[in-house]
């Protein structure tokens, strides 16, 4: 009887105090349409697919928003690589790197009516190579792939924090 009280008191609270995950107010500030462009990078082209794709796929799952063309958004999110580096995290005995971490620098701006919000966001993944071996090229897209989510995941709860702001004001 007691466990049922108490949880009955922890639905309450949670429900009379206006609780809204934070996709909500990320949402509102989007609006329900959005434009989404990624610059190429001449290095690496296939990356700006990749990170189009996975933006696209957030905004879809995530915040339940729809991808439009610019004249029909409500808002525009453009995404550019600054810079991709690979740095080295461990070595072996013997002095091979065995564990790289990459940091894929991207710079986002959201635009929305007046409103213009610029940021750069790092994404890092890390992952382990064979001694003595160099970066195949599937390991550095992949590294580049999990970088970019990871740097739209931080731009998308950048988002949520700004709506949140601005939904209190």
């Amino acid at each position: 009887m007691k466990k049922s009280y108490i949880f009955f008191l922890i639905f309450i609270f949670f429900t009379a105090c206006g609780y809204k995950p934070s996709a909500y107010y990320a949402g509102k500030l989007i609006g329900e349409k959005v434009y989404t462009q990624v610059d190429v990078s001449l290095s690496d082209p296939e990356n700006a697919v990749l990170t189009k794709d996975a933006l696209n796929i957030a905004l879809q799952t995530r915040l339940k928003r729809r991808v439009a063309k610019e004249n029909n958004a409500d808002s525009s999110i453009f995404v550019f690589y600054k810079n991709i580096r690979f740095v080295p995290l461990q070595y072996d005995r013997n002095g091979y790197v065995i564990f790289y971490q990459a940091h894929i620098s991207l710079d986002f701006t959201f635009k929305k009516e007046k409103m213009l919000e610029n940021r750069t966001i790092i994404g890092r993944f890390e992952f382990p190579i064979r001694a003595s071996a160099i970066i195949s090229n599937d390991l550095r897209l992949k590294a580049i792939e999990q970088g970019s989510l990871k740097a739209l995941d931080e731009f998308i709860t950048y988002l949520s924090v700004k709506g949140l702001l601005s939904n209190e004001q």
